[in-house]
């Protein structure tokens, strides 16, 4: 039985907008965000959407889980913003 428990890899608790859910060891930021929910992992990977920790800042759709992760999914903005100068 014990042979049994070392062999499972060992879950990890990360929060995706809030919400907490369980990947296992060596999962990334993207894999956490398709547990979560698949549609908005492909939306990712389409680029129309974006992953952030927690202040906000930019993460890589690959970059490690680790225990107590927390991710945020945000729209990519389109388009150069708007100026008042003229052509």
């Amino acid at each position: 039985m014990m042979e049994q428990l070392s062999a499972i890899s060992p879950l990890l608790r990360v929060f995706v907008d809030g919400r907490g859910v369980s990947v296992p060891s060596g999962s990334t930021a993207l894999s956490a965000v398709r547990v979560y929910d698949a549609a908005l992992a492909a939306e990712i990977e389409s680029g129309a959407r974006r992953i952030t920790d927690s202040r906000g800042l930019d993460l890589a759709p690959d970059t490690p889980a680790h225990g107590g992760a927390i991710y945020r999914i945000l729209r990519v903005r389109s388009g150069a913003a708007a100026t008042d100068e003229a052509p």
